[in-house]
């Protein structure tokens, strides 16, 4: 009777961690070939050859929009928002949106960068003459993968997802390696082959990188 209830229970277990190890393949599937492919373009970065695309405009702000923008006699370097009038001109002269949420402010000029996966853009303008700049790099389809496999430039939603899938490959692996303890009896390679997973990389850190 002991037996039977121990075989039950055991059985049960399984099937929860199989439940819970598909649950969470499923999660991170995507996203595991995602970075698993933008681990080889960036450990092969030098094979691919980019070709940044550089766009540069300028435009003129009214005396009207630079008013609000005049320094202070005793103004110091800061950061601060731009205006909402003076980033809707910009916008409108530049015929895209002005994405950031913070300028550099200093007294002579207004700088607003604007990073994003894959390419960065900025705007300049210069705070007695009015005088704006803009200039839009964009590096490609590669780079944009890549930085999105390092969360640069991504945003809050983008974190927030690597952080869920993160939790999903830990849950994933904890969970595999589980159900490796089930059928270890049955299967002799499963600890030597989990062994070698573990010391090769620690091998190679140790001996050959330095």
């Amino acid at each position: 009777m002991g037996r039977h209830m121990s075989q039950a229970s055991k059985a049960g277990w399984l099937k929860t961690l199989h439940t819970w190890h598909w649950i969470s393949s499923a999660i991170c599937l995507i996203g595991m070939l995602l970075f698993a492919l933008t681990g080889i373009t960036l450990n092969h970065a030098s094979w691919i050859e980019v070709n940044p695309k550089i766009v540069s405009k300028k435009a003129q702000l009214s005396p009207a929009q630079l008013a609000v923008l005049k320094p202070a006699a005793d103004e110091k370097d800061h950061h601060a928002p731009v205006p909402p009038e003076t980033r809707a001109a910009l916008a409108q002269a530049f015929g895209t949106s002005i994405r950031a949420d913070s300028a550099e402010w200093s007294a002579d000029e207004i700088y607003l960068p604007m990073p994003r996966p894959g390419g960065d853009s900025w705007v300049r303008v210069d705070r007695e003459s009015g005088a704006a700049e803009f200039e839009d790099t964009d590096r490609g389809w590669v780079a944009y993968f890549n930085d999105l496999h390092k969360g640069r430039n991504a945003g809050l939603a983008w974190s927030l997802f690597l952080d869920v899938f993160a939790v999903a490959c830990l849950l994933f692996s904890i969970t595999g390696l589980l159900i490796l303890k089930f059928h270890a009896a049955q299967r002799a390679m499963t600890w030597p082959l989990v062994g070698l997973g573990f010391v090769l990389p620690a091998l190679l850190a140790l001996i050959l990188i330095h």
